[in-house]
């Protein structure tokens, strides 16, 4: 009896956590804070693919600037880093939240992880896909003040009614087609767009921080007119 009714209490649990609706994520530390700069260190890469850390970090600039804010050049940024002595995104993650903006002044970092890039042929499909995760840490108190995911590929798959010859070789053009027009990088912009952007177009569910959570992207910046609009 015991038994059963522990059963019943753990299926009750259960069934009340998948109901339970996505709250929105908690900006209250980003609106404290409102940064005016963003300094964007090059992407960790995680991937087998040696062109992600900055075929992502390239297209990094744009949605930031939009949503109002200054972005530190990032080649200036990198290249600052190796006349130190730092040459690898790793070594200049371990740089202290105090010495980045004793160095370049920002308000705060942006950190970023690539862990899918490229393309993948999976016998009878193939898939290019993009996934990345990023932080926003102030610099002048080490406080994080969002985070978030995106996983974007262009999602290829083959009709599977044609038999399987004609699958293989679709599969196979659609992957060699891929690579030859560096389809990656297209698809790094788009990922990159709906990861940093206020106007988040996948904020119903695409973009988590963390299960149940649903971020909706950064908040405007001091320089966009919707600057201290943000409804989140």
């Amino acid at each position: 009896m015991k038994r059963l009714l522990a059963s019943i209490c753990l299926l009750a649990s259960i069934m009340l956590t998948g109901c339970a609706k996505p709250t929105h994520y908690d900006y209250t530390a980003f609106k404290e804070s409102r940064p005016h700069s963003i300094l964007v260190l090059p992407p960790v890469n995680k991937s087998p693919d040696i062109n992600a850390t900055h075929s992502f970090l390239s297209q990094t600039t744009k949605p930031l600037s939009e949503a109002g804010y200054y972005v530190f050049p990032v080649a200036v940024v990198e290249e600052t880093f190796k006349q130190n002595g730092m040459t690898s995104p790793e070594d200049m993650r371990t740089v202290s939240t105090g010495k980045l903006r004793e160095i370049f002044g920002a308000d705060a970092v942006m950190y970023i992880d690539v862990t899918d890039y490229g393309t993948k042929y999976m016998v009878v499909d193939s898939e290019t896909r993009v996934t990345a995760s990023a932080r926003l840490v102030d610099l002048r108190n080490g406080k994080l003040l969002w985070s978030g995911s995106v996983s974007n590929s262009d999602n290829a798959n083959t009709n599977s009614n044609n038999g399987i010859l004609t699958m293989l070789v679709v599969a196979a053009v659609h992957q060699i087609s891929n690579n030859i027009s560096d389809k990656s990088y297209t698809i790094a912009g788009y990922t990159s767009n709906e990861l940093l952007s206020p106007h988040n177009p996948y904020a119903q569910g695409k973009t988590y921080t963390q299960p149940g959570v649903i971020s909706t992207g950064i908040l405007y910046g001091p320089r966009s007119p919707d600057y201290g609009k943000d409804k989140s």
